[in-house]
């Protein structure tokens, strides 16, 4: 287990899985398998001394695994997408209440009162489909709570947030407080 007083790793948060990579000291080389918070400051790189030895106080080089962070946060944006559009077709009750999103694959939890039809499936399919293909730039940026709740932001119940958050929107149909990574066009 690896802490750096600053790191590019983003840890496991939100349902999006922590990312992996590679750090590197004068001495050793570590493979990072996991990243997950501890606290409210700080982040755990877990992973595997490939090579040498790591000694503590050493200066390091952090590499995350680029592709793997790609295809995380290409889930990631569909997740918002698609948490857009069931909220849309079936009603501000299909909040989320859980994911699991990780490279090439996500898993959206959300209630509703009866299993979703398949036509009203996919018609959900077609509308995100649509959406993503309009390959648009999410815009992300940072404000206050109290502007966020003006916006009218999605705010996920049992997450913490301080007085400075961070507002994803894509297009005109999706505005969430988020620390994630995401991509730079939906397409």
């Amino acid at each position: 287990r690896v802490f750096l007083d600053r790191t590019p790793f983003y840890a496991e948060g939100g349902g999006q899985v922590g990312d992996r990579g590679v750090i590197r000291t004068p001495t050793g080389v570590i493979r990072v398998r996991d990243t997950a918070p501890v606290g409210d400051h700080s982040i755990v790189h877990a992973g595997v001394v490939e090579s040498g030895e790591v000694r503590v106080g050493e200066e390091a080089r952090a590499e995350v695994d680029a592709e793997r962070r790609e295809a995380t946060a290409r889930a990631h944006t569909s997740t918002h997408v698609i948490h857009a559009t069931l909220r849309e077709l079936l009603g501000d009750h299909a909040r989320q209440a859980g994911s699991l999103v990780e490279p090439g694959r996500l898993r959206f939890d959300f209630p509703h009162p009866a299993a979703v039809g398949d036509e009203r499936l996919q018609e959900a399919e077609l509308v995100a489909n649509e959406r993503l293909a309009r390959d648009d730039a999410p815009s992300i940026f940072e404000t206050s709570m109290e502007e966020a709740k003006r916006l009218g932001a999605v705010m996920l119940f049992g997450e913490k947030y301080g007085d400075s958050v961070r507002i994803v929107e894509i297009g005109d149909y999706s505005r969430e407080l988020c620390g994630g990574t995401h991509v730079a066009r939906t397409g």
